[in-house]
């Protein structure tokens, strides 16, 4: 374990599995106090015990960010439980309403605003709220290539909704740091988890579209997207504000 996160408490939503797990685990090995904060309380628990296996401290949290009560309150349990809020991760998203935009299921589409919109407004709100009070902190939002990079057919819903975070979050960062809270994102392409899969593909089908389909030959690993995640959130990045850092291995490039 490092020490560049040593008595620095994180809440990382979208916690309990996926990016979202790596990127709690990430923090905790660098000395951070981690909340892993989502809608599910098993997944929470796994990666609270993975974290404390390996020594670090843990608590899991359960609340949905679209729900604006719940996201305040996610931000005074994690004060409460670990001390202070010092870095917030907003990794919770769904991905859905797909299909030609013709098409899109209208209540698909209010679901995957919600959440990945809506939700990440109301945690950034609450989040600055705190550190602009207390000293200031850093914000990262895990948006998506698909977006404001990078369009492909069918998933016109998905890619408005991240492009959205995107824009949410340079107007949030330009907002607040003059307030102490430096605020970046970064946008993943196709990564190693299950979300990146399609239905009823093997996991030798899904590298071998990979190694066609993206530049470097293959997906992501969850712990690229968390290094990533950390520099941001770290005094090396003291002068990066508002960035959308590109992760997806020449894909949009």
């Amino acid at each position: 374990m490092t020490t560049r996160f040593a008595d620095k408490s994180v809440l990382v939503t979208g916690g309990g599995s996926g990016i979202g797990r790596a990127i709690a685990l990430a923090f905790a090995r660098e000395g951070a106090r981690v909340a892993v904060a989502g809608r599910t309380a098993g997944p929470l628990a796994e990666t609270v015990e993975l974290i404390e296996r390996a020594g670090g401290k843990a608590v899991a949290l359960t609340g949905d960010v679209a729900n604006s009560e719940d996201a305040a309150r996610l931000v005074r349990e994690t004060v409460a439980s670990l001390g202070g809020l010092d870095v917030a991760v907003n990794n919770a998203g769904v991905i859905g309403a797909l299909g030609p935009v013709a098409d899109i299921d209208e209540a698909d589409w209010q679901r995957l605003i919600s959440v990945n919109v809506t939700g990440t407004l109301f945690a950034m709100k609450h989040q600055i709220g705190h550190l602009r009070a207390n000293g200031g902190g850093a914000i990262v939002n895990v948006s998506s290539n698909l977006g404001a990079h990078r369009r492909i057919p069918g998933v016109g819903a998905y890619a408005a909704s991240k492009a959205a975070v995107t824009a949410l979050t340079r107007a949030a960062a330009l907002d607040h740091i003059a307030d102490g809270v430096r605020i970046n994102t970064v946008s993943p392409g196709a990564v190693d988890t299950p979300m990146s899969g399609r239905p009823g593909e093997s996991a030798v089908e899904k590298a071998e579209r990979m190694r066609a389909d993206v530049p470097v030959g293959r997906a992501g690993a969850v712990e690229e997207i968390a290094a990533a995640v950390l520099y941001l959130a770290s005094d090396e990045a003291g002068y990066t504000v508002g960035s959308d850092l590109v992760l997806d291995g020449g894909s949009s490039a």
